[in-house]
């Protein structure tokens, strides 16, 4: 079983303590990061936004692709469970 470790971690200039197994620190903090670069961006492209605005873009921003994700996912599970119900049928006619 993984050490929890605490860390710290500073989203758009707030310090957020947080509990994590291990295993999962360098993603968390590669998370981190990439939440980091995206608000920065977004503050390039949209000057003059309070920082709760550009934390909100970058939470959309995500939830979208977690969505697109998730549905390609669903796509890419049925195109298997087709294939694989096509060489159940021939390994069954081949017996």
């Amino acid at each position: 079983m993984d050490d929890i470790v605490q860390i710290n971690v500073m989203v758009s200039d707030r310090i957020y303590p947080l509990k994590v197994s291990e295993s999962e620190k360098e993603e968390v903090v590669n998370a981190v990061k990439l939440v980091n670069e995206k608000i920065r961006e977004y503050q390039r492209m949209y000057d003059g936004k309070d920082k709760q605005d550009y934390l909100a873009m970058v939470l959309l921003l995500f939830a979208v692709e977690h969505m697109r994700n998730e549905k390609k996912i669903i796509i890419e599970d049925t195109g298997f469970e087709s294939k694989l119900a096509e060489l159940e049928q021939i390994l069954s006619q081949a017996i």
